[in-house]
């Protein structure tokens, strides 16, 4: 069996920004002193004459992406989610959300998998902040075929968007000839009737690999991928809960605010359902190899699985 691949969003971040440059003169990339990190130096190789390093000030990048945006460029501003979504909130707020402009803001080193960071930089509370903003959509690929074509969509959209990538090199579990990307339209990975287990971003494998253990226990799990957070696919929640009676929701973020919040909010609505929540709790995570905490999260199949037999 040959081994699975596995790549980086960030990278699939960086490799589609070059695509699409050569496709669209009118995309410019910025980024704040990172683009070796957040991969954007592979666009600046390329198109030196429209990456624009703002240095260590994603606030003031925010501001110049806002400004460009008024002049018919789509620029997509990058750095790590907690410097895109926390340092530069304010910005985001008021430059680019209340004018509804057309920024992308692709912000990489989300979550506890950017590892040996630590709690400063490992932004588990950037989902709530964005979606918050109004008219700011939301996205949170799984993969590297799902991120390529979830850069490309947010091209397309007029309008703010944010992207959340990671770090941690993760498995590719989608087919680039078949899979089809809609902004607010979730995915079906896995039907089954017993529970609906609703993940996003990298915990949408996880959650895969859960049902597939929770399967050999007589446990049919449904496991269904939300990667855009904002708008959410209603219909689809809806449609899955009310099949399965049960939602267990599991996301590399902050229990409170994110993807299971936006569930419940849904749920609590329109079709009143017993829901889990699995992702990180109200507390500052800890340094440490990414693989390593993902599980003393509580984000790894073994532990989905054993959490979603106890609630059912």
């Amino acid at each position: 069996m040959s081994e699975i691949k596995k790549i980086a969003t960030r990278e699939s971040y960086g490799n589609t920004l070059v695509e699409l440059g050569k496709e669209h003169e009118d995309l410019l990339v910025l980024d704040a002193d990172l683009a070796g990190a957040t991969k954007t130096n592979i666009f600046q190789k390329v198109f030196p004459e429209r990456h624009i390093d703002c240095g260590i000030a994603e606030a003031n990048m925010m501001g110049i992406a806002a400004g460009l945006a008024t002049c018919g460029k789509v620029p997509f501003a990058s750095s790590f989610a907690m410097f895109a979504a926390g340092r530069a909130y304010e910005q985001v707020r008021n430059s680019i959300g209340y004018p509804h402009l057309n920024v992308k803001i692709g912000a990489t080193h989300a979550g506890v998998s950017v590892g040996e960071d630590g709690a400063t930089h490992q932004c588990n509370e950037d989902i709530a902040l964005m979606r918050t903003i109004p008219g700011m959509v939301v996205i949170n690929p799984c993969d590297d075929v799902e991120a390529r074509a979830a850069v490309r969509a947010a091209y397309e959209y007029v309008g703010p968007v944010y992207l959340r990538f990671g770090r941690l090199a993760i498995p590719v579990i989608n087919d680039a000839d078949t899979y089809r990307f809609e902004i607010g339209k979730g995915i079906t990975m896995r039907s089954g009737t017993d529970v609906s287990i609703i993940a996003t971003g990298l915990c949408v494998n996880e959650s895969l690999e859960a049902a597939k253990l929770l399967a050999e226990e007589g446990i049919d799990a449904e496991v269904i991928n939300i990667h855009t957070i904002k708008p959410l696919d209603e219909a689809l929640v809806l449609a899955s809960a009310k099949k399965t009676g049960k939602v267990v929701t599991v996301e590399e973020h902050s229990v409170i605010g994110g993807l299971g919040s936006a569930v419940c909010d849904v749920l609590s609505e329109k079709a009143p359902t017993r829901v889990l929540k699995i992702g990180v709790q109200d507390e500052y995570t800890v340094s440490g190899p990414a693989v390593q905490l993902l599980k003393k999260y509580g984000l790894d199949a073994e532990t989905i699985r054993g959490r979603v037999k106890a609630f059912l």
